[in-house]
């Protein structure tokens, strides 16, 4: 639950030159690391008389503004800091699971023994969707895009589940959280089967998580689905390294549709069409256009020229972030782990490309000065290329984990009494007042002489 933090002794002071006044702005810190913000709403007393709305800040994109107050994932962009509640995302992906990593983000703690397994069997047991589900996903088209099929199937859950619009109900928001996690996994392998053109799988409740769902992508006709270890390793990590990402652009969607408090179903949606844009999830099937662009690595320093001249549209995809100005840290655990997929797959041109791609981003001075660095997307697509994936699938893969997050981001959001409905203020540059029957007297003379008379 929120509350408002206390206010600092200090405050920034704001002389308005139109007027001469000065006004204090109170600020505060808050959080472990020290976060200092003011209050938009205090920008408001700066008017030059008291008929005025006030000052607004403006902050296309938000580079700049705190839409919320958040306890889930702390980033620190310049030192290169992932945490979920606290925990260094490397220690997580060394030694959690990702559903363990779910109950972390929604409850804030790790879980005991007891709470993991009830959390588990929870999920395992809500993993199949109803028939008609499985009908609507077959009334796509043979070469729809999954992340489509798998937006509308997840807004279409909330005609079944009618009752997940009690959002103010704990037991009701915890089910409704238990079903998508459950069953999205289910909708993105049958989007996967269905564009394949294959038989859907149902899901074997005896396999983990991670197992469950290649299961439901890769099974054919053996009785039993054995997974590779080395890519049910991959997956697992690959799943808490996106489980959440603070307020990112999918994650604000969830929070701007949930805040009307809609259903957690089509909020959720919200998200996967948030992630479906190409400067969101569609990040790593970049890279893996750009490599194919590139051809062979005989052509790579034509094409980093290229880049670095700026001249034409080539641009080096998969390096640099918004957040992170130094090494993004998920990188460094997905490079580990592209090393073993890679040993298990072997190599191929495409890979040596992005290695070549790599070296040279690693050490030559234009790449390091404006600390373009590998990010996490560069290997990912690599990874899943390697287990198989189609390339329209990987963000749907990136969906699949990150409805954890929007998931406790979205809870957190509805639990705390400051939130309202989302409503940016706009900074209006239009005509100002005009009236209607003087447009249409200059523009129809005749036309506004022959209504008069009438």
């Amino acid at each position: 639950m929120s509350h408002t933090a206390p206010e600092s002794p200090e405050a920034l002071e704001i002389r308005d030159p139109r007027t001469g006044a000065t006004y204090r702005a109170p600020l505060r810190t808050e959080g472990p690391e020290g976060d200092t913000y003011i209050r938009a709403a205090d920008l408001r007393a700066v008017r030059r008389d008291p008929a005025e709305f006030g000052t607004l800040s403006y902050d296309p994109a938000f580079m700049n503004t705190a839409s919320c107050r958040s306890s889930i994932t702390f980033i620190d962009g310049d030192q290169g800091i992932l945490r979920y509640r606290g925990y260094p995302i490397e220690q997580l992906a060394e030694q959690a699971t990702f559903l363990e990593v779910a109950y972390l983000l929604r409850h804030g703690e790790l879980p005991t023994q007891p709470q993991y397994d009830t959390w588990v069997h929870d999920i395992t047991y809500h993993t199949y969707v109803h028939e008609n589900i499985r009908k609507f996903l077959e009334g796509f088209r043979y070469d729809a895009h999954p992340m489509s099929m798998l937006c509308s199937a997840t807004a279409a859950l909330s005609s079944f589940y009618p009752q997940a619009r009690d959002i103010h109900d704990p037991q009701q928001r915890y089910i409704s959280i238990i079903r998508l996690l459950a069953k999205l996994p289910t909708i993105a392998a049958f989007a996967y089967r269905h564009v394949k053109g294959l038989p859907f799988i149902y899901p074997d409740n005896d396999l983990t998580y991670v197992e469950n769902f290649l299961s439901m992508v890769a099974r054919m006709s053996e009785p039993k689905y054995e997974a590779n270890p080395v890519f049910v390793k991959a997956l697992e990590v690959l799943f808490i390294l996106h489980a959440d990402h603070e307020q990112n652009c999918s994650t604000s969607a969830v929070r701007a549709v949930g805040s009307s408090h809609v259903d957690p179903f089509s909020a959720v949606a919200a998200g996967i069409a948030a992630l479906f844009g190409p400067l969101h999830g569609g990040a790593n099937e970049a890279v893996l256009r750009m490599i194919t662009e590139i051809g062979h690595p005989k052509h790579i320093p034509a094409f980093i020229e290229a880049v670095k001249s700026g001249k034409g549209e080539q641009r080096l995809m998969g390096f640099g972030h918004r957040v992170y100005k130094s090494y993004d840290p998920r990188a460094r655990i997905v490079k580990k782990l592209a090393d073993e997929v890679f040993a298990q797959v072997g190599m191929d041109k495409d890979l040596e490309i992005a290695l070549e791609l790599e070296r040279i981003a690693l050490s030559d001075d234009y790449f390091i000065a404006r600390k373009l660095y590998p990010n996490v997307d560069f290997y990912t697509g690599l990874i899943y290329r390697s287990m198989a994936f189609p390339t329209d699938f990987f963000t749907v893969l990136f969906a699949v984990a990150r409805v954890a997050g929007w998931l406790a981001q979205w809870e957190e959001m509805i639990l705390d009494k400051e939130q309202k409905i989302a409503r940016p203020r706009q900074v209006y540059v239009g005509p100002g007042k005009r009236d209607y029957t003087d447009a249409l007297a200059e523009k129809f003379p005749r036309a506004r002489k022959d209504s008069i008379r009438k």
